[in-house]
């Protein structure tokens, strides 16, 4: 009975931790999209539902391990499983309390430091000695520099379309000529997350060189495609800068998916790991060195992220998209391809960068190229505030409910 509602209690508290994460986070890849009027909030919820799903099922265990074991050393609760079973259930439920009073106010807090700053509670409530202070310290690194590298890639992409594009003697021809190479990057980086340590359950993994090769075939089919549609369309205008901010909503619902799928990836761990951590011990009855993550664990992350967007992410998507600066698709494009370059990269390294730092630091980095007065900076502020504040709160609930867990049960 003892391992029943455990396992019961693990389920619902990943798929809760999981319906949190597509309440908040996902606005982080779809709210530029949908401030900028590239896609509708119903469009959005639909390509959330591939892409988001994908990124979970496909690449999700890139980054599980890391949260699941890089804090909090499992080996050291060896003699006494129970006692990681109850810590792993109160970060689940600590961070998905945070989070869930932080999207009721529309502050885009990161879940990865949500459950980090849980697991960190649980862990100094069990004994100090079983945290991996360095590992939290190359996070905590993680958090700092997405921001700053995201803020950069958007400012110089958004800059480079302003001077190529928006800035030029002809806009519309411009566009026909800059577009394109745009889509070669994007179709490019994008193929070759997929297909470079990518997706595993498919046993799709080509060695580097060759996945450079299909990468950039892929990509010269989509700048062909995008340089066809592009000089069509050319003929059927007179509005140049219409023209251009059209054609850029199809780029920018390119990155809405290329993010989303970084998201997905990233940022289901949060959910999945604990999760996969009780299953383990529950079904061995001992803690393993490494455990593997069930598809059946992942696929409940997936499912629980997009429901989580489709019932409460429009809160969170106001704030991205239209508080903190004006966007146009031009501008969220720039915002959402570096976000979700910078983000893929790190899951690859099985780094749980903060996907809220990262696209924040984007959208502050495109109005950066307006200049300071674009910026709500109170916003900003605001949201900077919600940042500090998630980590020790998130511990400190954590390590409340997992001593009550331990007084109840032991």
């Amino acid at each position: 009975m003892h391992e029943y509602w455990i396992l019961g209690a693990a389920g619902v508290l990943g798929l809760y931790m999981a319906w949190n994460i597509g309440a908040n986070d996902v606005a982080n890849a779809f709210g530029t999209s949908v401030g900028s009027g590239a896609l509708t909030l119903r469009k959005a919820l639909i390509v959330a539902a591939i892409f988001e799903f994908s990124g979970a099922f496909f690449v999700g265990a890139h980054v599980t391990d890391t949260v699941r074991k890089g804090i909090v050393d499992p080996m050291l609760f060896q003699n006494d499983p129970d006692l990681f079973l109850y810590g792993m259930l109160s970060a689940l439920l600590a961070a998905s309390i945070w989070i869930n009073i932080a999207t009721y106010f529309g502050l885009p807090v990161s879940t990865t430091h949500s459950i980090v700053g849980a697991i960190v509670g649980f862990g100094l409530a069990s004994g100090a000695g079983s945290i991996s202070w360095m590992k939290l310290v190359h996070i905590v690194l993680s958090w700092i520099i997405s921001p700053i590298a995201g803020g950069i890639i958007a400012y110089l992409v958004f800059l480079a379309v302003q001077r190529k594009v928006l800035s030029s003697e002809s806009p519309a021809a411009s566009a026909v000529r800059f577009i394109p190479v745009i889509a070669l990057l994007t179709f490019s980086s994008l193929a070759l997350a997929m297909i470079y340590k990518g997706l595993k359950p498919l046993k799709l993994n080509l060695p580097a060189p060759k996945a450079a090769v299909v990468s950039l075939a892929v990509g010269f089919i989509g700048m062909i495609a995008f340089y066809v549609a592009l000089r069509r369309f050319r003929k059927e205008t007179n509005h140049e800068y219409d023209f251009v901010e059209r054609n850029f909503k199809y780029l920018q619902v390119l990155t809405a998916c290329y993010d989303s799928f970084a998201h997905g990836a990233n940022d289901v761990a949060n959910a999945v790991g604990p999760v996969a951590a009780i299953f383990a011990i529950v079904k061995t009855g001992r803690i393993a060195a490494k455990v593997p993550v069930s598809p059946i664990i992942l696929a409940i992350g997936g499912l629980g992220i997009v429901i989580g967007l489709a019932t409460w992410g429009y809160k969170v998507i106001e704030t991205i998209g239209r508080r903190i600066t004006e966007l146009t698709p031009t501008r969220g494009f720039a915002t959402e391809f570096a976000s979700a370059t910078v983000v893929l990269f790190c899951s690859k390294l099985g780094l749980p960068v903060s996907t809220t730092h990262a696209q924040v630091g984007c959208t502050v980095g495109v109005g950066l190229a307006r200049g300071i007065a674009a910026i709500n900076l109170r916003v900003v502020r605001n949201i900077i505030l919600s940042w500090i504040a998630t980590l020790p709160i998130s511990a400190a609930i954590a390590a409340g409910i997992y001593e009550l867990l331990v007084h109840l049960f032991k």
